[in-house]
């Protein structure tokens, strides 16, 4: 598709995506404002408030931006491919003993690729985001960099776009810290997105209760795991469970009385057994990460080093990287970190550019 200067903008009502759009304005971009409607929580069985972008208020306050600043807002009803896709991995993957972060799938699988289906439709080149991260070009290649704001950089969660995605996306917030798009909100007469509070849960579990959630989601659930067994690292049972998906690794609550703090430190999906121990025994120095998708490089050589993050705010610590089969890569930790989780998503930084990600498959 030929570049030209329409811009297709994520538009989730939040004060970030509204600001972005703003600022899009101001630089001259003809834009067109899209909200997504991913989630249904009148059959979700959910008893907390609507959030996010999900929510009626929130759609209203995107197209009330839009109409204010002349440009068009359209909502997109993705909900079918969001429940297929996001909400059904989510299931899945508890389901076989692993930790989701559906936000990251969603963010980088699934609505950049409904945003330029639709910018494609709507003659925009770019789309734009409200993500604080930046982008950068080197090589002939894209890759995310981290925003200025620390306290707010998410470049973490963007490391699943490909090249083809971010060749044609827009960061407008990258440059900025929280506190200025506060101001720059009040500025421009949009005191209510100020006063917004954030939420922080996942968007179709607003009550933040993931395990009544698989509960609805898989009928009879507890039936089907209810007796499990804690056990220590050689097997000895010290209890039991209520059932291996509703823990999850490094978790201290709700386990055995041992005398001293114990924690989940692995979890045995085939046998319906909760491994549980000591702090150190949740420290690893070696993991495997799969379905790489690669960023500001193409491949490494073994042996780079690079900071690894395991977590969204994990600060990272060094590591060494090395080629593994089938597209796997063996990360090797200068010195071990807690509560490696498969399942999660591991991104390999070199400074504050995104080298690649993946998902952890296993710790070793």
């Amino acid at each position: 598709m030929k570049k030209n200067n329409r811009v297709l903008v994520a538009m989730s009502g939040g004060i970030d995506s509204s600001i972005a759009a703003l600022l899009l304005v101001e630089q001259g971009y003809e834009l067109v404002g899209m909200t997504m409607k991913t989630w249904d929580y009148s059959t979700a069985g959910t008893s907390g408030k609507e959030t996010g972008c999900c929510s009626l208020d929130s759609i209203n306050d995107a197209r009330q931006l839009a109409v204010s600043k002349g440009f068009p807002h359209y909502i997109v009803d993705i909900r079918g491919e969001f429940e297929e896709s996001i909400v059904s991995n989510f299931v899945s993957e508890y389901m076989v003993g692993r930790t989701p972060n559906p936000c990251i799938l969603c963010n980088t699988f699934m609505k950049w690729e409904a945003l330029l289906k639709r910018a494609d439709e709507l003659n925009c080149y770019h789309i734009a985001t409200g993500h604080y991260a930046q982008l950068a070009q080197k090589n002939g290649r894209y890759y995310v960099t981290k925003g200025i704001d620390g306290g707010k950089d998410q470049s973490y969660v963007l490391w699943g776009v490909s090249q083809e995605n971010l060749a044609r996306t827009i960061f407008p917030l990258g440059q900025y810290h929280k506190i200025e798009i506060r101001e720059l909100a009040i500025k421009n007469g949009f005191d209510n997105l100020a006063k917004k509070s954030e939420s922080y849960e996942i968007c179709f579990i607003p009550d933040n209760d993931y395990r009544g959630f698989l509960k609805r989601q898989v009928k009879g659930l507890e039936d089907r795991v209810a007796g499990g067994e804690f056990v220590l690292r050689d097997g000895t049972v010290v209890g039991h469970h209520k059932g291996f998906p509703f823990y999850t690794i490094g978790q201290r609550k709700g386990l055995v009385a041992m005398g001293e703090p114990y924690y989940v430190t692995n979890i045995d999906a085939e046998n319906n057994r909760i491994v549980i121990g000591p702090r150190d025994e949740l420290m690893a120095d070696k993991m495997i990460v799969g379905r790489i998708n690669w960023q500001k490089y193409d491949h490494i050589d073994d042996g780079m080093k690079v900071e690894v993050q395991i977590r969204h705010h994990d600060p990272g610590a060094p590591a060494l990287l090395f080629n593994d089969d089938n597209n796997t890569i063996r990360v090797e930790f200068l010195v071990p970190v807690s509560a490696i989780t498969a399942g999660q998503s591991a991104v390999f930084f070199e400074d504050d550019d995104v080298i690649a990600g993946g998902f952890i498959l296993k710790k070793l």
